[in-house]
């Protein structure tokens, strides 16, 4: 049993011990807490924004007060909890898959059961298991949900240091992982951040993005992403972007793919991670001709619903058109003009006009 006086130090090291316990048999693969200190990413952030490099995200601008001072989003926090989760299944390609042009990439993370739902509620249940031993002392969880600097909080908290290309690594665990947070309100010890960044004189993320969306070491103009294009954007694919993307239909990992702390990345062991549907290994051809009956019933419970079905249609057209040249395509392509909207038109006729040969 843990000390019944949870103002003593020693009291709440042993608690803070306990919680990073409870974290793994939930399982996640690392639990840290911080007192987070975020004033200093204010103006760095608003200079992003002032530079439109959020693009058509306008929820990134909002709320801006709440994302630097947690103890307002959530009143009287005092610490945060940093989880992480990985979620690359073992048995999922990603480079081969790459380089399989006829068949579709989707971002490893959106393969199966849509992240939030897992997470969200594995941290309702580690907050409870908390508050079930010490009662309640202002527990709220958050993934991805809210306007939270969740990269700036884990580098905080000593999980790792962001890196070049935005995304946080980790030494132990490179960065295929998910983030939470649970704010709480209890003085908890908290881990020291890790003593500098370790990217060193490495820019392999820089000049291997497909899309040069990098402008400088971390500085992401999301509106050159292919995560971006293919997820948020709900217009029409810039003309000199579209050969670039190959066929990556669903977000983008290749700033992860050729990043040296990749090699430590530890795999996942949760079943809902795990592809649905052979999205993993799913010809471009076959997701193509889903009908919206079909997209609607195979990705329930996906991320992936998130970029509706004519987005869905405009991303595989371009990854269509930059596929090798076959009769199968042509006619592909051909067929979805019908009834096809005036955005997906433009997408299909470029698609079409990168196979000259065969029509």
């Amino acid at each position: 049993m843990l000390p019944s006086d949870l103002n003593s130090p020693t009291s709440l090291s042993d608690l803070a011990t306990q919680i990073k316990q409870w974290a793994s048999e939930f399982g996640f693969s690392d639990c840290r807490i911080v007192d987070p200190k975020l004033e200093q990413f204010r103006d760095p952030y608003n200079k992003w924004l002032a530079s439109g490099y959020h693009g058509t995200m306008d929820y990134l601008a909002n709320h801006g007060d709440l994302r630097f001072t947690p103890e307002n989003l959530h009143v009287g926090t005092q610490r945060v909890i940093s989880l992480s989760m990985p979620y690359l299944p073992e048995s999922v390609e990603t480079v081969k898959r790459l380089q399989t042009k006829n068949k579709a990439y989707i971002a490893r993370y959106a393969l199966g059961r849509d992240y939030h739902k897992l997470i969200r509620k594995r941290l309702t249940q580690f907050a409870k298991r908390i508050e079930e031993e010490v009662g309640d002392h202002g527990f709220r969880a958050f993934v991805d949900s809210a306007p939270v600097l969740e990269r700036q909080i884990a580098e905080q908290a000593g999980m790792g240091w962001i890196g070049k290309n935005t995304l946080l690594l980790s030494p132990k665990a490179g960065s295929w992982f998910l983030l939470g947070e649970v704010f709480t309100n209890l003085p908890l010890p908290v881990d020291d951040a890790m003593p500098s960044r370790h990217c060193g004189s490495c820019s392999a993320c820089l000049d291997l993005c497909p899309t040069n969306a990098f402008v400088e070491p971390w500085v992401l103009d999301a509106t050159k992403c292919i995560s971006y294009l293919t997820i948020e954007y709900d217009g029409i694919i810039p003309e000199e972007l579209r050969s670039k993307m190959g066929n990556r239909i669903f977000g983008c990992d290749d700033c992860q793919l050729v990043c040296p702390w990749t090699k430590f990345a530890k795999y996942t062991q949760e079943n809902d991670f795990q592809p649905r549907h052979h999205l993993d290994n799913e010809e471009l051809i076959t997701l193509f001709q889903w009908d919206e009956r079909t997209f609607l019933k195979n990705t329930e419970g996906s991320p992936i619903r998130r970029t509706g079905y004519e987005n869905w249609q405009r991303n595989l057209a371009v990854a269509l058109g930059n596929a090798p040249t076959s009769m199968a395509i042509i006619e592909a392509l051909e067929k979805g003009k019908e009834g096809a909207s005036e955005k997906l038109l433009i997408h299909i006729d470029w698609a079409l006009a990168q196979h000259p040969i065969l029509r």
